[in-house]
């Protein structure tokens, strides 16, 4: 079969809010940790390096959270393409939520947002079914912008989580039933294959890829 088009999505490398179990909304993410850029740093050698076998990566975006920006600005570096930043990779919208604890808005929501997903988990939060229908919409026309090309997102991983759902066929009314891994610094690759006969799908080539974080700590 032949690729004709190829998403990969890279869930951004640690960030503070992540160490300090925050809602790293807009308001207070504060970027990637030291470990979260040696994480990307690995990514984005395994990635400049694997171009010569994989095809050339034609375009680089990143949502606009500080931790996805300093991810994407490490991967367009080493692939010498020019960051593109896009509003609509940007992750749920978390109201009221935004820079409390995990632990204390599950314990009042009493589970995660997936746990109830059409209802928001704060105060003003955008509900998970809410943000899948809302991702997968955007991540649609990316796709078809980019047609027969090969892009890279510096992303969250509730996107990956939106990609999945859109490229698999899988309803979003099974969001709460379902789980997909999002490691920092994971890398997840999405191919469109056509055989002989002109029929195409998209295949799931990797999830949550880190073998390029051995030994990274």
């Amino acid at each position: 079969m032949t690729v004709t088009t190829r998403l990969d999505i890279a869930r951004h490398g640690q960030a503070r809010c992540n160490v300090e179990g925050r809602v790293g909304g807009p308001k207070t993410c504060t970027g990637l940790t030291d470990l979260g850029r040696r994480q990307t740093e690995r990514l984005a050698a395994r990635l400049a390096a694997a171009q010569s076998t994989d095809g050339r990566i034609d375009a680089v975006y990143a949502g606009p959270r500080r931790r996805l920006q300093e991810s994407g600005r490490l991967l367009s570096a080493a692939l010498n393409l020019p960051l593109l930043t896009d509003p609509g990779l940007d992750g749920p919208r978390h109201g009221q939520a935004d820079g409390m604890l995990w632990r204390e808005v599950e314990s009042a929501f009493k589970g995660a947002p997936q746990a109830h997903p059409d209802r928001p988990y704060a105060p003003g939060a955008e509900p998970w079914n809410s943000y899948l229908a809302r991702a997968t919409r955007h991540l649609a026309e990316l796709i078809e912008r980019h047609d027969g090309q090969h892009i890279l997102l510096a992303a969250h991983g509730e996107t990956l989580h939106a990609a999945c759902h859109l490229l698999l066929g899988i309803p979003v009314s099974k969001s709460s039933a379902i789980g997909f891994g999002t490691s920092h610094a994971g890398l997840t690759r999405f191919e469109r294959r056509q055989d002989g006969y002109d029929n195409t799908r998209w295949i799931l080539a990797a999830l949550d890829d880190t073998a390029h974080l051995d030994g990274s700590g």
